[in-house]
């Protein structure tokens, strides 16, 4: 059985840092690819990054784009999302997806908070 764990939410002071883990368990990352979406509150859920599973090819919603990355550790099955300089428009449940095509494992979530 598939197990995606994220960690790493809390509280941010804007324009701080947060580096978000994701840990699967049940099966390997290799023919994966991985992605963070996120989900505020009223609001539906989008899509933040993405990474391939063949050449680590990367996709960043225009939200973040230039102030984050995401990286994979095929062998440790972690993924990772790191964001600067957060923004008022960050906070929100970040959750950690796989899939082939569809997505067809999700986390749970972990909550992002942005304040002062």
């Amino acid at each position: 059985q598939v197990q995606l764990v994220e960690s790493g939410g809390g509280l941010v002071q804007p324009g701080g840092s947060l580096r978000l883990s994701c840990a699967a368990s049940g099966v390997g990352l290799n023919y994966y690819t991985m992605g963070w979406f996120r989900q505020a509150p009223g609001k539906e859920r989008e899509g933040v990054s993405c990474i391939s599973s063949t050449d680590g090819r990367t996709v960043y919603a225009p939200a973040v784009r230039g102030r984050s990355t995401i990286s994979r550790d095929n062998d440790k099955k972690m993924t990772f999302l790191r964001i600067n300089d957060m923004t008022p428009e960050d906070p929100a449940v970040y959750y950690c997806a796989q899939g082939k095509g569809p997505w067809d494992y999700w986390g749970q979530g972990t909550q992002v908070t942005v304040s002062a």
